[in-house]
């Protein structure tokens, strides 16, 4: 009987011990269930974000393309603006070269009677330089030239009456000598006929007998 009872009993703690490890494996197989659900999500997360940055990779290239095609623009519209750079500056110097030729002091205007072209003539016969008379009104110039009387003069030649004048100024030049100068103006026209400023020709007026 002893014997048995002791069978018995391990027979129990065996049972026991298998409940328990049945528990604890139902417990195991349920985290593991758990772990594969997040698994499964966190895979489905990593495919979405894959998808998105695949995407994503698409829209850079795209604007890669894009940025590099409208840099090739600007390449091309900064070589055209170089040459006609370029052929400006060459133009400007054989006007300067025209003008030095002409050995006139010769100004434009535009319409609002602002000075364009200061000539080298200019600069020698009023002191004045050219980068300090461009951009300026024509009467607030500070020369040895009677302003007030040449404005009606370049006014009226602006309104085309006439087209081309003359006047005669008493004048005194930037060595504070007294001159008498002539002035020539003609009216500068644009392609379409319109009023564009005025051209100045001024010269020494010759002696009178």
């Amino acid at each position: 009987m002893t014997k048995y009872r002791q069978l018995r009993d391990e027979l129990e703690r065996s049972n026991h011990d298998l409940e328990h490890a049945y528990e604890e494996l139902q417990s195991l197989n349920e985290e593991l269930e758990t772990t594969n659900e997040e698994l499964q999500s966190t895979n489905e997360e990593l495919e979405t974000t894959n998808e998105e940055l695949q995407s994503t990779n698409e829209e850079l290239e795209t604007m890669n393309e894009e940025l590099q095609s409208t840099n090739d623009e600007l390449q091309m519209i900064n070589d055209v603006l170089r040459l006609r750079s370029d052929e400006l500056d060459s133009t400007r110097s054989f006007a300067a070269s025209t003008l030095r030729s002409l050995g006139s002091a010769v100004v434009v205007v535009d319409a609002d009677l602002k000075v364009q072209v200061w000539g080298p003539g200019a600069e020698n016969l009023w002191g004045l330089r050219a980068d300090e008379a461009s951009g300026r009104a024509f009467a607030e110039l500070d020369i040895g030239l009677p302003i007030a009387d040449v404005m009606p003069i370049l006014q009226r030649t602006l309104t085309g009456q006439p087209t081309r004048s003359k006047a005669v100024a008493e004048a005194t030049n930037r060595r504070g000598r007294p001159v008498r100068m002539l002035l020539e103006c003609l009216l500068l026209r644009d392609d379409e006929g319109g009023q564009r400023g005025v051209i100045v020709v001024m010269n020494e007026a010759p002696e009178q007998p």
